[in-house]
């Protein structure tokens, strides 16, 4: 099993890298990718700690762009994670991460609703990129809900009371930066995005797959996106986009990813001869 869409505690996965790794290698998983969200913080431990577990590693990345002030997940692989250009980039997103959650956190004490927004900013200056499951499980500590569902149907989920839309780079500029770092694009979780009219646009400006296997993804979804990237001539990534829930995409980690011809492809697609 070749799974490329992973998390780990650098941004909203509950699992360290090693423990990531140590788990991935039990599930079978043969190959593995860390794409947490706007940060690269976990690559270095995580490729040294599947190195000593004899998996294979790819360098990954899921990075927020922004369309009509809807978030568009563009996932990267391949690339250099120490490239200078990247990590301003990187560190501009995480900045407007703070931004946005501390507007987020101004609407809840408004509503009656405060969080301890103090422990939020201290997990980004120890490195972490931070997002809305975290104002979530806020949300859960202080009481004011009783699971990360009833947080963002009622809170903090589009068009909720204290939502506040996302701004930022668009597509084409986040497919721009991880090409200058080297790496290839694929879109994320298209079947959930439901925005194919996106996909041509995309496509024009360098992008080189679409992950058409999911965890969230039916056989119909799939067989969807494998025709679609087919058209357009691009590569397919996937993966389960397990995060370290006891339940939520569980059944997926070591059962959803990529076989063995595919990943060939997507390795052809970035220049790359081995993993």
């Amino acid at each position: 099993m070749i799974d490329l869409h992973l998390h780990t505690t650098a941004s909203d996965g509950l699992l360290r890298p090693a423990e990531l790794v140590d788990r991935a290698w039990r599930a079978g998983i043969k190959t593995m990718s860390v794409t947490d969200h706007d940060t690269v913080a976990a690559v270095p431990e995580v490729g040294a700690a599947a190195a000593a577990s004899g998996l294979g590693f790819v360098a990954g990345i899921e990075i927020t762009a922004v369309h009509d002030h809807r978030d568009i997940h563009v996932l990267g692989y391949f690339f250099d994670h120490e490239n200078a250009e990247l990590s301003a980039f990187l560190e501009r997103q995480r900045a407007d991460r703070v931004r946005r959650l501390s507007a987020i956190a101004d609407r809840l004490a408004e509503m009656g609703k405060p969080i301890d927004r103090e422990t939020l900013l201290k997990a980004r200056e120890s490195g972490r990129s931070i997002g809305r499951p975290m104002v979530a499980k806020a949300l859960i500590k202080a009481g004011h809900v009783t699971d990360v569902r009833q947080a963002f149907d009622q809170l903090i989920g589009e068009g909720k009371p204290a939502f506040v839309p996302r701004s930022g780079p668009n597509p084409a500029d986040v497919i721009a930066i991880i090409s200058t770092a080297g790496g290839i694009a694929s879109l994320a979780h298209p079947g959930l995005l439901k925005r194919d009219d996106l996909i041509a646009d995309m496509v024009n400006a360098g992008l080189a797959s679409l992950e058409a296997f999911h965890s969230e993804h039916n056989p119909a979804i799939t067989e969807h996106y494998l025709a679609l990237a087919a058209r357009f001539g691009i590569a397919v990534s996937g993966g389960s986009d397990y995060h370290g829930e006891p339940e939520r995409r569980r059944a997926a980690f070591g059962t959803v990813g990529l076989t063995a011809d595919l990943f060939e492809r997507l390795l052809a697609r970035a220049g790359k001869k081995e993993n």
